[in-house]
């Protein structure tokens, strides 16, 4: 039964100083949690200044180089700059959307403060706004800290004048605007209908034909010997003509492209055009959304709270349910797999397991992000048949660990980091049980590292195939990873133990603290390390292809040392703070 909002007033006009009144209280409690971490810890606050820092620094610095080595082809540099610039905000366009969708879901339908503000005489309109304000903040801050030094570079390269600067971050500011309206709206539609069979089914097959549609697309174009003899002009043109989706003039991203480029090259009335027009859709679908989407959003919230499960409309699953007595698909599974492991161990598993399963957009995210891996991994086919040269054999084996390396310290960092801290107000149960809480610290550990070396090991197994490194160097990076795997973990659960945030129940904003950007800021700098160390010290040399074991061993002790100081130490210490915890 649809529920009666006819009482429920969502007209913003009559209650003005609501919204006003959440960013006054968020605002301050956000002041509140800074100047408690700037009195607690001054190390940890300059430790996350100078990382930021120097991360604009050197991709200011690698951007720079990179825009000014393209420009200095003669007749192309400008050409090629051009295309990479659509290509960038095109694909940064796709994946905006995609973390609004995410993100935008768990913080409408999966956020305690939702549920708590909706029992309040809050208009629903009032609740989804401060909302969606949030959402696009948390999905979109990610992305100004890429495209700031790009932007800057680009600037420097071009000798623009000083308003190109304050034009471009007004740009930004309503690009992103667009990317957040479009994931809030799909946000709303996956929680009004995700639970029917034909909306699931419709789904599915749009996901498949668009997989399909997007590698017969990009497929690479085949160049023969012949054709390069042809005019360099036409070369290019045939090269890159995959890449002339993202120049369609019709989307967001060649609305801010142009306007960039148009606006350095001082044509100001077609760059204001572009102004014009991306400043028309953001306020035409803003107004849309922020005073037509409040009445959508509290049926929506009304549906996800009101239903048992997205599968509960298939016959096989009701089946499956009344057999299990309720439990959750995979957890049943598990707990015949594990029934040689302790019971109070296997508790602690299912428990975490079936938390991490009834959180759509924990286990969404990490496939999205593993599935983004696993298409880069199978595309290194595509160019594998070409390192002859032992230099780019070993560059691109390296940037493919370096790759997976990152990728993992970004799963650790948002879903093993805060496992600790979402046991909240109830980890008294858990520190009371015959387990103990030190223990329970440690099943949590193990679990997240044997997930996660799962899922990395035969990504990077593969990756090591498909660019046909032999039997002796697939091992080799194999033990890598796996070495990397247990560290990064174990820093992530050390860490998420020595800097708790009970308070909270929303991962990603757990994430979001000092506590959470120390863990990221420590888990780059190892990989950096790790594989600036493996790289110098390859058994293989970088010119000719002859083993050199004894430069090789001394990096593989050095690395060693450097993991056991970033895993054992926060764990370590993340252990004995979890002993020394009065409950």
């Amino acid at each position: 039964m649809k529920p009666n909002t006819s009482a429920i007033p969502t007209d913003r006009a009559q209650h003005p100083s609501l919204l006003g009144l959440l960013l006054r209280v968020n605002l301050l409690g956000l002041q509140r949690k800074l100047l408690s971490v700037r009195e607690r810890s001054w190390g940890l606050v300059l430790s996350v200044v100078g990382f930021l820092g120097f991360y604009l620094a050197l991709a200011y610095s690698l951007f720079y180089r990179g825009l000014e080595f393209i420009g200095r082809f003669p007749g192309l540099g400008g050409l090629l700059v051009e295309r990479l610039l659509f290509l960038l905000f095109a694909f940064l366009f796709a994946l905006l959307v995609l973390s609004n969708v995410v993100i935008g879901y768990t913080n409408l339908f999966r956020n305690r403060e939702t549920t708590f503000l909706m029992t309040l005489p809050i208009p629903a309109n009032t609740i989804f706004q401060w909302k969606f304000m949030e959402s696009v903040l948390l999905a979109s801050w990610a992305f100004l800290f890429l495209i700031a030094p790009l932007l800057a570079a680009y600037g420097i390269t071009r000798h623009v004048a000083w308003h190109f600067y304050p034009a471009t971050l007004l740009l930004v500011a309503l690009f992103i605007a667009l990317p957040g309206i479009f994931g809030a709206w799909v946000a709303l539609q996956l929680a009004r209908h995700l639970d029917r069979k034909l909306f699931q089914i419709a789904a599915f097959l749009l996901l498949a034909a668009l997989i399909g549609s997007l590698a017969l697309y990009f497929k690479p174009t085949q160049v023969t010997e012949e054709f390069l003899e042809n005019r360099v002009l036409t070369v290019i043109d045939r090269l890159l003509e995959r890449t002339r989706f993202a120049q369609q003039p019709f989307l967001p991203s060649y609305w801010l492209s142009a306007s960039v480029q148009n606006w350095s090259e001082g044509s100001f009335s077609t760059a204001g055009f572009f102004v014009l027009v991306l400043l028309s859709h953001v306020l035409f679908f803003g107004f849309l959304a922020f005073t037509r989407l409040g009445d959508r959003f509290y049926d929506a919230v009304s549906m996800t709270q009101s239903r048992g499960g997205v599968l509960s409309n298939w016959g096989w699953f009701r089946r499956y349910d009344r057999a299990r007595q309720g439990k959750p698909l995979p957890v049943g599974w598990l707990e015949s797999l594990l029934g040689w492991v302790r019971s109070d161990v296997r508790a602690i598993v299912i428990k975490d397991l079936r938390v991490f399963w009834r959180d759509t957009t924990q286990w969404g995210q990490t496939a999205v992000l593993f599935g983004l891996l696993l298409v880069y991994v199978i595309n290194l086919r595509n160019f594998s048949q070409q390192l002859d040269s032992p230099f780019w054999k070993n560059a691109v084996s390296f940037l493919n660990l370096g790759a997976c390396s990152l990728n993992l310290a970004t799963l650790t960092t948002r879903f093993v980091f805060p496992q600790f801290s979402l046991e909240g107000k109830r980890v008294w149960l858990v520190g009371l049980a015959p387990l103990g809480l030190v223990q329970a610290v440690r099943v949590k550990f193990w679990l997240a590292t044997i997930a996660t070396l799962l899922i990395t090991l035969p990504l990077i197994l593969l990756s090591c195939v498909l660019l046909q490194l032999g039997a002796l160097r697939t091992a080799f990076f194999a033990l890598a990873i796996i070495v990397m795997t247990i560290t990064l973990n174990a820093l992530a659960v050390g860490l998420g133990a020595l800097y708790p945030n009970f308070s909270e129940m929303n991962p990603s904003k757990i994430v979001n603290g000092f506590g959470g950007t120390f863990c990221l800021v420590l888990s780059f700098v190892y990989i950096l390390g790790c594989v600036v160390l493996l790289g110098l010290g390859s058994p293989w040399a970088w010119r000719t292809g002859e083993p050199e074991w004894t430069r090789a061993g001394i990096a593989a002790g050095i690395v060693g040392v450097f993991s056991m100081a970033a895993g054992w130490l926060p764990l370590f210490l993340g252990l004995r703070r979890v002993a020394q915890t009065e409950l």
